[in-house]
């Protein structure tokens, strides 16, 4: 499994509430359409990094990215509904840093 993690700030004037109900309503309802992804989910940031240097662009989301595989990701990026995602993301935020890595075992969830 490949993973991929975004720290994403957003646009000034963009309400939180409107972007979250986008990725509630628009973001996660189009994941079933992107074959290559295994889970998706943002996170609103709440506090300080885990390094303790506090966060420079407020109301900081990251988004966890899981993937079948980076190549079958880039196929589902040139598809329609993902291009729509992207062109809706545009007009509310930006991504300001990318991570990629590959999970170790299965990981734990309770």
């Amino acid at each position: 499994m490949t993973i991929i993690v975004h720290r994403i700030r957003l646009l000034d004037g963009v309400a939180p509430d409107r972007f979250e109900t986008w990725v509630r309503d628009v973001d996660y309802a189009t994941c079933p359409e992107l074959p290559s992804v295994r889970s998706f989910s943002v996170q609103r940031v709440i506090g300080p990094a885990v390094d303790g240097q506090p966060g420079a662009e407020p109301l900081a989301y990251v988004e966890i990215i899981d993937v079948s595989s980076l190549a079958d990701f880039e196929i589902d990026m040139q598809s329609p509904p993902f291009r729509k995602l992207v062109s809706d993301f545009d007009q509310m935020a930006e991504v300001v840093s990318e991570t990629v890595g590959n999970r170790i075992g299965d990981g734990y969830r309770a």
